[in-house]
């Protein structure tokens, strides 16, 4: 489970570890949450005296601004506000380290939502050139960054994010029937792509599919209503035991319009589901072998694969399934001890 998003520490501190703060923008950051948790709860715990720390309040603002750490990890999303609290941080702190850990901007993201696209890369550049070291989630994003010339090259560390995955390798291999069960699940907003995906379902309404929707959002009263007349879609709400929801769905869609990583493509893959995917960021490297690729906010792309996930035979889509989760087995190992030595390498100096 993880840490609740507050400045309370693991229990069992030695006070003789290095002293690491790791400052979130909120608490319902979502993978950014979960990924954290794993990672400050981990057998590292024993090596780091690791705090979590929001930005969102007065009180602890103040508290951050005292801290006297060895690393500071900087996991909020980047304004230009934000920067005058990383300064006055290192300012009182001149001993500690700084590393940027970008969980959310990327190629796809710019391309959705920048306009000033100037404006935000000297934003950007001015972060990362704070920071002593700077992490990207995967290597799309890495490479973003250097196309730029966002970040130095000798400053960025890609770790390709990976939360725990146990409890989705215990999904059970699931019969391939009709109809053919798809799962999608994720905040209802703009950024995951719902409403594409809803689409492409209108132009196949004769197709024995059924789409189960997981999730809570601004946008959930659109979306319904964008679904009115299609029996094939069910809204299910807010789920917290993922690995059960997946158990009982035969493929994952993932229709994002932009997804620096992808925590989703991810669990599908440990639970042995095949996946379609846009082709986008994060998302395009993690699908090899294991499901389908289609172009960006395309729903009549995103249709003809479902439809060809359909007509495919069952044992394909399990082998999907089984080169998926062959993939990502050992992942959440390799990630912890990537952090740990860049960990380490950072606060070597």
């Amino acid at each position: 489970m993880a840490l609740p998003i507050t400045s309370v520490k693991p229990v069992a501190l030695n006070q003789a570890n290095p002293k690491i703060l790791h400052i979130v923008g909120d608490q319902k950051m979502g993978g950014v949450k979960s990924t954290l948790g794993g990672l400050v709860n981990s057998e590292l715990a024993e090596l780091f005296d690791f705090t979590i720390s929001s930005i969102a309040s007065e009180p602890t603002l103040r508290e951050n601004w005292r801290s006297q750490s060895d690393l500071i990890v900087c996991h909020h999303p980047l304004r230009f506000k934000v920067l005058p609290h990383l300064i006055l941080m290192k300012w009182l702190n001149p001993r500690a380290k700084v590393l940027v850990h970008e969980h959310g901007y990327s190629q796809g993201y710019e391309t959705y939502n920048v306009k000033a696209i100037a404006r935000f890369h000297t934003m950007l550049k001015i972060y990362y050139g704070l920071a002593d070291k700077v992490a990207a989630i995967s290597q799309a994003q890495g490479n973003w960054m250097l196309k730029n010339r966002l970040v130095a090259p000798e400053k960025l560390k890609v770790i390709t994010q990976c939360p725990p995955l146990q409890r989705f390798f215990e999904v059970l291999p699931k019969p391939v029937g009709k109809p053919l069960v798809l799962a999608a699940y994720g905040r209802l907003c703009e950024h995951k792509g719902f409403d594409v995906l809803i689409n492409a379902l209108n132009q196949i309404p004769h197709l024995p599919v059924h789409l189960k929707l997981a999730g809570e959002g601004l946008l959930e009263a659109e979306l319904r209503q964008l679904a009115e007349g299609l029996p094939s879609v069910e809204f299910v709400g807010r789920v917290d035991n993922v690995p059960q929801f997946l158990q009982s769905c035969d493929a994952v869609v993932i229709p994002s319009r932009w997804e620096a990583w992808g925590n989703v493509c991810l669990e599908a893959k440990a639970a042995g589901r095949p996946v379609i995917a846009s082709d986008v960021d994060g998302l395009t490297e993690q699908v090899q072998d294991c499901g389908l690729l289609v172009p960006l906010d395309d729903s009549a792309k995103l249709a003809e694969a479902i439809a060809h996930l359909v007509s495919l035979p069952a044992e394909q889509l399990q082998t999907w399934g089984r080169n998926g989760r062959q993939a990502v087995q050992g992942s959440n190992e390799r990630y912890l001890a990537e952090w740990k030595a860049l960990f380490q390498e950072v606060l070597a100096g």
